[in-house]
């Protein structure tokens, strides 16, 4: 004869995933907790070329990423974006937000390192990244589609850190 046990394995597996889910949101609002160790959008000062700078973290898979980036803000901070640095830090870079989502192209005059262009969505998801762009080159480097923003990072870093297409940008 056999032992029968109520079925208590699908109740398990029900609560389970709300409990997992429920490490992840903040008890007092209900709303999904910010990364662990990253804390985007908190300021973190004023860069050398006088811009603001705001802590920006990318959640690719299980990694969060940080970067401190400088908030080109204005029309005239966007236009200089980049231009002439020597070098950028593998935690640093500059992201461009827009008032409303629409098309966005860059171009690399004036800037003597390769940078990865990531454009970022509306939902705050990377769109597309244009990897390793051409110090120089006068060539449109374009979205796919109206983004919300763009960052710019060290050309190559995003192939190195596993950052790509659909992962979160959080600034």
């Amino acid at each position: 004869m056999t032992k029968r046990f109520p079925q208590t394995k699908p109740i398990l597996f029900l609560f389970l995933p709300l409990s997992i889910a429920a490490c992840n949101l903040d008890a007092a609002t209900g709303s999904a907790k910010e990364p662990a160790g990253c804390n985007p959008g908190k300021s973190l000062g004023q860069s050398e070329a006088g811009l603001s700078l705001l802590e920006l973290c990318i959640v690719s898979g299980d990694q969060t990423r940080r970067f401190s980036v400088e908030n080109a803000a204005t029309a005239a901070q966007q236009a200089q974006g980049l231009m002439f640095r020597k070098s950028l830090a593998d935690d640093a870079g500059m992201i461009f937000p827009f008032p409303q989502p629409r098309p966005a192209g860059f171009w690399m005059k004036n800037t003597l390192i390769p940078l990865d262009i990531i454009f970022i969505g509306a939902d705050g998801r990377i769109e597309s990244i244009a990897e390793n762009t051409v110090p120089y080159s006068l060539e449109s480097v374009k979205s796919i589609g109206p983004v919300a923003s763009v960052l710019e990072l060290r050309g190559g870093l995003t192939r190195q850190l596993g950052i790509k297409a659909g992962d979160l940008v959080q600034y």
